[in-house]
């Protein structure tokens, strides 16, 4: 087990318990005290625990935008698995665009470890999240700020994407239907998630169950323009059927393992 797989475990556990102790997470790693202790310390640099006498405690989330804070506790660990899989894609140096949803805001706990980032986003939380490690660079797009503080959206925001290009779109959706695509509840967002499908080479597409089925007011992608469809594993057999009948390159994410098949031939 790598460092980096050794301290995403320990996080997991954390999302499960208050807080943890050097020899209970030794035990359970199979790993000296030492090590434990290296990885806390490693994981309070990065903020993402704080360590304590014995162990380490998780600190209660402190947004700037309660709202957001509250949907991205929704389906969470949902979220995280698909999160944690999609990161996977993600290599040092990569510039990568990223949406504002409260999934795709659970893939900066998994990009940490990665160096030399440009991220470009409208989403103000997963920008001051990632702004954290000084190895990334970080673009937040300009534009109306949204009423509950979490991201940016609007004409200024459009025009500073048609100049860029970046490596991979990472978005999410609040419906999808396989009979269409990928649909937006909020028009603004839709038109600006349509800028960076344009300004990537290749798209990501990160939708909890319970999104599949919803068309919403408008949509904002095809199904044939994603590149990877990551689903959690509640999709049920006849959703997999179906997606994967309309061509969509799709993955299943759980808390251990994923299930890939690939783009159906025409």
């Amino acid at each position: 087990m790598t460092s980096f797989e050794r301290r995403q475990r320990v996080l997991d556990v954390m999302q499960k318990q208050p807080g943890i102790r050097v020899p209970e997470v030794a035990r359970l790693l199979s790993v000296s005290e030492g090590t434990v202790r290296n990885d806390l310390r490693a994981l309070a640099a990065d903020g993402q625990l704080k360590r304590v006498r014995g162990g380490a405690v998780i600190e209660p989330h402190r947004s700037e935008a309660p709202a957001f804070a509250a949907r991205a506790s929704v389906h969470a660990a949902a979220k995280q698995n698909m999160a944690r899989y999609a990161a996977e894609l993600v290599q040092d140096g990569d510039s990568i665009v990223c949406d504002a949803s409260s999934t795709v805001y659970h893939l900066a706990r998994y990009l940490r470890d990665r160096r030399n980032l440009t991220i470009i986003t409208n989403g103000v939380e997963l920008a001051r999240n990632l702004a954290t490690n000084a190895n990334h660079t970080v673009i937040l797009l300009g534009g109306e700020l949204r009423s509950d503080g979490a991201a940016v959206s609007g004409p200024i925001a459009e025009r500073a994407l048609e100049d860029l290009r970046v490596k991979t779109a990472f978005l999410s959706a609040t419906g999808l239907s396989p009979d269409s695509g990928l649909y937006e509840v909020d028009i603004h967002e839709a038109q600006l998630k349509r800028k960076m499908i344009t300004a990537a080479s290749s798209i990501v597409a990160l939708i909890d169950a319970s999104k599949l089925g919803k068309v919403d007011l408008t949509l904002f992608a095809r199904l044939d323009q994603i590149s990877q469809l990551y689903v959690d594993d509640s999709l049920l057999p006849d959703w997999q059927a179906a997606l994967h009948a309309a061509a969509a390159p799709l993955t299943i994410c759980g808390a251990d393992n994923t299930i890939s098949y690939p783009r159906e031939s025409s």
